[in-house]
């Protein structure tokens, strides 16, 4: 029996409940849980009241910070902004025992220092550091800490006492120390440097002021004052060449008018710059309707009528019109040449006159040419001085400047050493740690204990002892608790040539450990006497060792009574749950699954039921070949998208009962993932009866995304090979996914007066099925 083994392989009966919930684990072991934790906490508080109370006073210092109204960064300190290594260096300072002498030579800290150690070590220690100065610096060292506040450039210095006075003092001391250091190392050679920088800068000041005064007054007196943009004599020069340009262009226009007029005295009329005029074009159009009439009227009348003389008159007058204003514009356009050329000729004397000054005026700049290169080279030279000089003086306060003070100690009010909260916080968490810890173990432990009073109390049953009836009720789930010796029930002499399997003692505490009643327990199918004991071991995981167990479980009455009871225990619920699609699972491999759901589906199509087997079993798929089926794509063609559910059924010999298989080959588990599962399911909700063998334990696959599909799952466990362990691991699991264990199947119950070890395995008929 299972029980047997679960006994003597206490190990695996451990291992086996690992895999469940560890909550249920914990609370099983809820005494030790709380025991530890308790214990833990109890030494949180003592060590809270007895340790000594430690005050931190920190003081604050920040690291080559910019410069004040500098915003050209000199080099010094672009290299030093930013850099990792300067922060380390000045912790490195910080630390220095040179600047721990410094920070207690100041008044009062040594006597601080010895104070304290008066009220933590002996005063053997605290009188040598009167005299001992380095022993004084070890003391001392040991309860400071410096640090980088992060990423930042701020160092902390902090110091640890039992006296918040003292912490104060000694903290203020070393940041002043630091900051004393820094200001004195490093400044006086560019101090000297840019005293003398800036001396020479001011005597090149006042010579170039002189130098200036007198090229100006040489300027003033010899007229070479600038203009806006150039001398003013250059500047006039300029202003006369652009009018003289602009009069000579007028000059040409109006010369070339006159040529025009001039040169056409007959045709003048029909010149362009006479056709211009507003005036000639008016007496041209009344000429052009003149002269229309005068011809229209020719034609009527004769030479000498009136109206044709008038008209003649007339037209006339209008030449001799136009004949005078042509000759008013020539005399304008002879006036305007006259007038441009007049213009030209004065401003060719201005012209000649101003390149004269601006001769003379050259020649006088190019004397002092001498004196302002010189002035410009002086002025080029006080420029680099006092660019030198200011970057002397920036380095300068970097140096001295570049570490300044953020904040000194504060007298801490508040303890350090030890925090209430955080401390009472870390002393739970590892209370609870430790708690976790002890309940794991404490499992492990009870089950070493659970398995010593089972060896007691359980003994050996006679050969000639009569088997004890079997319960006419299933025992209904109940919760998780300490196993309980079942009740003793009266011995009945057996009804039937062959007797049923004994209920074995463990069958109660089975069903309290693992939450779900015993339904059933199926005995074993002897093999045909025909096989051979090595042919059927050798044969035990193939479809054919199932297609010549099942007619062997149709003539067997007893194994027919057992499924009996098991369909009535599985599906006549006294609750309100539809119990429609069952899965079948087991714990491990062989455990009889496949079998007893194809006994089961046969039985409950024979009882009138219409039932459908769906084989989940990709990795080893034996449907096909133990009903002796035609191939198809089965369960992976709906999986894939293929075919539909209808298509993919196929009707086998037994009335009532359709198969639906895993397919032609084998395939990965993951296909049960994919949502046409779920669609397949409730498309089987045509048929009474839904069985789902559910994939090997040996896949990779999460038996709990099958149990929350179904309405429940039918647990199988093999007598003499299942282990307690394993069955609380299993249903456990199954809960947790959120499905439910309807109950529990034990497959290949032996016969009181079969043999044990290799005979009653070989005439088991479908021993080491899956």
């Amino acid at each position: 029996m299972f029980t047997k083994r679960a006994i003597v392989t206490n190990t695996e009966a451990a291992d086996g409940a690992a895999g469940e919930s560890p909550l249920l684990r914990v609370w099983r072991n809820r005494s030790l849980f709380g025991a530890v934790f308790l214990g833990v906490m109890i030494l949180t508080v003592i060590a809270l009241v007895v340790l000594p109370v430690r005050y931190l006073a920190t003081g604050s210092v920040i690291v080559a910070e910019q410069e004040p109204s500098n915003s050209n960064a000199s080099a010094a300190w672009a290299q030093k902004i930013g850099d990792p290594a300067d922060v380390e260096s000045q912790l490195l300072i910080a630390r220095s025992p040179r600047v721990m002498r410094l920070a207690m030579q100041q008044p009062g800290v040594t006597e601080a220092a010895i104070e304290e150690c008066q009220s933590r070590s002996s005063s053997s220690t605290c009188e040598k550091m009167k005299t001992d100065t380095a022993a004084l610096i070890d003391y001392v060292s040991g309860n400071f800490a410096i640090g980088a506040v992060g990423r930042s450039r701020v160092i902390n210095i902090s110091y640890t006492s039992s006296i918040p006075e003292v912490a104060q003092k000694m903290a203020n001391a070393l940041t002043n120390a630091f900051l004393d250091e820094q200001r004195t190392s490093g400044a006086s050679s560019r101090e000297v440097a840019a005293s003398y920088l800036w001396k020479e800068a001011k005597q090149l000041d006042a010579e170039l002021r002189d130098a200036d005064a007198k090229i100006q007054a040489f300027r003033r007196n010899k007229g070479l004052m600038r203009g806006s943009l150039a001398p003013i004599s250059s500047e006039r020069l300029s202003s006369i060449s652009q009018q003289l340009s602009t009069a000579e262009t007028a000059r040409a226009d109006a010369l070339a008018r006159l040529q025009e007029i001039k040169a056409n005295q007959a045709r003048a009329v029909d010149s362009p710059s006479v056709l211009s005029n507003r005036s000639i074009a008016d007496l041209k159009q009344q000429l052009t309707v003149v002269t229309a009439q005068l011809a229209s009227q020719a034609n009527v009348l004769g030479p000498r009528h009136p109206s044709l003389r008038a008209l003649e008159q007339e037209q006339s007058a209008i030449k001799e019109r136009m004949a005078t204003e042509v000759a008013s514009i020539a005399a304008s356009a002879q006036k305007a040449f006259d007038a441009n050329d007049a213009l030209v000729n004065a401003l060719k004397k201005q012209m000649d006159a101003v390149k004269a000054e601006v001769g003379s005026a050259t020649s006088d700049e190019a004397s002092i040419e001498s004196m302002v290169r010189s002035t410009e080279i002086k002025r080029q030279q006080y420029a680099d001085l006092y660019k030198r000089a200011s970057e002397l003086e920036t380095e300068r306060r970097v140096l001295i400047g570049n570490t300044r003070l953020v904040s000194l100690a504060e007298l801490p009010t508040k303890p350090f050493f030890p925090k209430k909260i955080p401390f009472l916080a870390a002393g739970g968490t590892l209370g609870l740690l430790l708690a976790f810890v002890a309940a794991f173990f404490g499992d492990r432990v009870n089950l070493a204990g659970l398995s010593r009073l089972r060896t007691a109390t359980i003994r050996p049953v006679r050969a000639d002892a009569p088997a004890a009836a079997a319960p006419t009720a299933v025992a209904a789930p109940v919760a998780v608790a300490a196993p309980v010796a079942p009740a003793p029930v009266q011995a009945t002499a057996p009804v039937t040539p062959r007797p049923g399997p004994p209920l074995p003692t463990s069958s109660s505490e089975l069903a309290v450990v693992t939450g779900a009643p015993v339904l059933a327990r199926l005995p074993t199918v002897k093999r045909d006497p025909s096989e051979s004991p090595i042919g059927a071991i050798l044969t035990a995981q193939s479809g054919a060792s199932l297609a010549r167990a099942l007619p062997l479980a149709l003539q067997d009455p007893h194994y027919q009574d057992a499924l009996r009871d098991l369909a009535t225990g599985l599906l006549a619920s006294n609750d309100a749950r539809t119990r429609r699609k069952i899965l079948v699972a087991s714990p491990t491999t062989a455990e009889g699954k496949t079998f007893l759901t194809l006994t089961l589906a046969q039985y409950l199509a024979t009882a009138g039921r219409s039932v459908l087997v769906i084989e989940c079993d990709f990795g080893a798929p034996k449907f096909e070949t133990a009903l002796g089926l035609r191939s198809s794509m089965g369960l992976q063609g709906i999986l894939r998208g293929d075919i539909t559910p209808r298509e993919a059924v196929v009707r086998t010999a037994t009335p009532n009962l359709d198969v639906i298989p895993a397919g032609p080959f084998s395939a990965s588990a993951e296909l049960l993932m994919r949502k046409p599962l779920g669609d397949l399911l409730l498309w089987s909700q045509i048929y009474d009866v839904v069985l789902i063998d559910a994939p090997s334990p040996g896949i990779q696959t999460d038996l709990g995304v099958l149990a929350r599909q179904v309405d429940g799952v039918l647990l199988c466990m093999r007598s003499g090979r299942s282990s307690i362990g394993q069955a609380v691991a299993t249903s456990s699991a199954i809960r947790v996914a959120g499905g439910s264990v309807f109950g529990i199947a034990v497959t290949m119950m032996p016969d009181a007066n079969t043999p044990s070890g290799t005979d009653r395995v070989s005439n088991n008929a479908y021993a080491g099925a899956t």
